[in-house]
């Protein structure tokens, strides 16, 4: 038995010596990753690699170990995770992931630029299966607050479509996350109303303005992602498309 499970030994050995220079390399990783997801979501694929080259270097001089060319879709991207998101439509090109890793890691609430409405058909094919559901409504709706108090009060998915330049001021509790605790749980206040908070209530934002300014004070407020397909992004979203066509027995395989 102990003979059987030499090669065992043996690659246990190796995976323990791999995770301990891993281990030193955490925090330059996490830098990146955090620098990535804080600053780079309002920028094009080119602007962020930019970043994220900057920073390495930067990082290095301060003599903090990290891993060669790392970025940020390396340190949080989940193989399978994408994978879905593929399948729910978000395109498979480099910018779309890492805005799709940004959506879910960050802890403000996503405001996307989306002028060809990926982001938006994105969001509304991944609510579909989310068990509370999915809300979807528009800024200029007389019963938005209302809806958005039950979305809370349940945990539902709320997508908030073709906002503009400026946020309705009632908004702000709830992008700031202004929660209160309250025995075991949550409550928000909404005007002169107290909220129970679910956990799983989640809010997404989407803009079809191509170019929008966002003042300071709300972009402190919000995750700024652009969705904007470029002609690098949609190179490569051509290029997914055709080894599909051409290629069906690879893209199989991937899958």
């Amino acid at each position: 038995m102990i003979g059987g499970l030499a090669g065992e030994k043996s690659r246990w050995t190796g995976i323990v010596a791999d995770l301990t220079v891993q281990a030193t390399l955490v925090t330059g990783d996490c830098l990146v990753a955090a620098g990535a997801i804080s600053y780079a979501g309002s920028f094009t694929s080119v602007y962020r690699e930019e970043m994220e080259a900057l920073w390495r270097e930067q990082i290095k001089e301060q003599g903090i170990k990290l891993t060669d060319n790392i970025t940020m879709s390396k340190v949080l991207g989940d193989d399978v995770t994408i994978r879905l998101w593929g399948v729910a439509g978000l395109p498979s090109d480099k910018l779309s992931v890492e805005n799709g890793i940004i959506m879910f890691k960050s802890r403000r609430w996503p405001l996307m630029i989306d002028p060809q409405t990926q982001a938006n058909k994105f969001v509304k094919n991944l609510g579909k299966d989310v068990e509370t559901g999915l809300d979807v409504f528009k800024q200029s709706e007389p019963n938005l607050l209302r809806g958005l108090e039950l979305a809370i009060q349940f945990g539902k998915w709320v997508l908030l479509e073709n906002v503009g330049e400026q946020l309705d001021p009632a908004l702000e509790p709830i992008l700031l996350q202004q929660k209160i605790k309250q025995g075991s749980g949550y409550i928000i206040k909404l005007g002169d109303k107290s909220i129970s908070y679910s956990d799983t209530f989640k809010l997404y934002l989407t803009t079809t303005l191509p170019n929008p300014h966002y003042s300071p004070e709300t972009q402190v407020k919000i995750s700024l992602l652009n969705f904007a397909i470029t002609q690098f992004g949609l190179e490569e979203q051509m290029l997914n498309q055709l080894i599909k066509l051409e290629f069906p027995d690879l893209q199989a395989e991937k899958d």
